[in-house]
């Protein structure tokens, strides 16, 4: 599909260029996903660069933090309707 949102005529030289563009572009069924998963892991990839062990200690934390939350309003609703 063009950029505009619509396809060439079919049979045209630029659905022709389109296809040949989109073959060695694409790397196969699964060689395009991959090369993009790839890029995440790089040092290239731009963003912040945060290891996996920091990202599952945030989370843990996280959740944590909710949870304590919400015993603390529990035990704040429970002590004003006394």
């Amino acid at each position: 599909m063009a950029l505009g949102g619509t396809a060439p005529p079919r049979g045209s030289a630029a659905a022709t260029a389109n296809m040949r563009r989109r073959r060695t572009t694409s790397g196969g069924a699964s060689g395009g996903a991959a090369g993009n998963m790839l890029q995440f892991y790089t040092d290239d990839a731009p963003g912040l660069k945060i290891s996996p062990n920091v990202v599952l200690v945030m989370s843990i934390g996280f959740i944590a933090f909710v949870a304590v939350l919400h015993v603390m309003g529990k035990l704040y609703f429970v002590r004003r309707e006394a």
